[in-house]
């Protein structure tokens, strides 16, 4: 844990920080009104005990989504320095409706449910990318960016994924899941879960926040490089085949065919022209990522050299396309 953080602490004032942070919610219009808009629907029937969970979870998305950072983050990631406040803290987001269930199931069965909605895939898979610890950075952030990491877990809550508090005496955090009844897959489950328990990228990012000591590590950076390849290895990989189109939160581009990566590129840099000249790669029909529209045609012999052809071949193709169409021109 860097330095800055064992100093920060002292500076935490008396009081209940929480209690505070929710009083200034209470004088800003925008936030009151959001929050007693989450408020309603996620309090507890006096009645039959329920609530409505799925209102509760849009108006907990609407709270984080359209309210300040200052005003819902101080809600969320306020310092304390007793049970008092770590259980205000705790119950910020109505937990015994957005968060508790009678039983908790399997964290993996939970992140397949996750991964069947767009809105919890995506911030899902948010969370992995910018909360990811790394050991020799000096915030223990991959990204080197607090603001990414909770703005990126403040984004599941309101999801099948909604994560919280998981008690008043530390800054751990899980969804409402755990690992029993996992069978050979209890290693996989565990990796998930600690993602989200001992997270140290996101612990620090949340007592920064609090102790005010975040100053040099809210300003976009450039990641940490790495010896090997670093990737966010907590989502689930089965042996099972590709999904279909759209399955996936964005397309990969380096598995993608050259035409495939230049059409990818063009979007870049929304730079006009065509790329449907391109040559398929023989290496990709025969692993079968080529569609039946990758075979060469007679336009396709015309590529130009950004397409793979030297400008030698180029001239020879289009000389031999010279010759016979002045052959067919004097036939006719």
């Amino acid at each position: 844990m860097p330095v800055f953080f064992a100093f920060a602490v002292e500076h935490i004032p008396k009081g209940n920080n929480c209690l505070d942070a929710a009083k200034a919610c209470n004088l800003d219009d925008t936030c009151k009104k959001y929050r007693s808009a989450y408020i309603t629907p996620c309090t507890t029937s006096m009645s039959n005990e329920v609530c409505n969970r799925r209102k509760c979870h849009k108006a907990l998305r609407q709270f984080f989504d359209k309210v300040p950072a200052k005003h819902s983050y101080g809600m969320l990631f306020c310092s304390c320095r007793d049970i008092a406040c770590t259980e205000r803290r705790r119950q910020t987001i109505v937990p015994v409706c957005s968060y508790e269930e009678r039983e908790k199931p399997n964290c993996l069965n939970l992140q397949d449910s996750c991964k069947t909605n767009y809105i919890c895939r995506s911030r899902l898979a948010d969370f992995f990318t910018n909360c990811q610890p790394e050991s020799r950075s000096v915030s223990s952030c991959l990204k080197e960016n607090y603001a990414d990491c909770l703005l990126a877990y403040s984004g599941l809550i309101g999801t099948v994924m909604t994560p919280n508090y998981i008690d008043s005496s530390s800054l751990s955090v899980a969804p409402w899941c755990d690992c029993n009844n996992s069978g050979n897959d209890l290693e996989e489950c565990l990796k998930f879960l600690n993602f989200f328990k001992d997270n140290t990228c996101l612990k620090n990012a949340i007592q920064a926040f609090g102790n005010g000591s975040d100053v040099t590590v809210w300003q976009p950076a450039l990641p940490v490089q790495t010896t090997t390849a670093t990737t966010t290895t907590a989502f689930r990989v089965r042996n099972k085949p590709p999904g279909p189109a759209g399955s996936e939160n964005e397309i990969p581009t380096h598995v993608l065919p050259p035409c495939a990566n230049l059409q990818a590129q063009k979007l870049k840099s929304n730079v006009s022209g065509s790329t449907h000249l391109c040559l398929s790669d023989p290496g990709y029909e025969k692993n079968g990522l080529a569609g039946p529209s990758s075979h060469i045609t007679t336009k396709s012999m015309a590529a130009p050299a950004s397409c793979g052809l030297s400008p030698l071949l180029v001239l020879v193709v289009t000389a031999l396309s010279t010759l016979v169409s002045l052959s067919l021109a004097e036939t006719s």
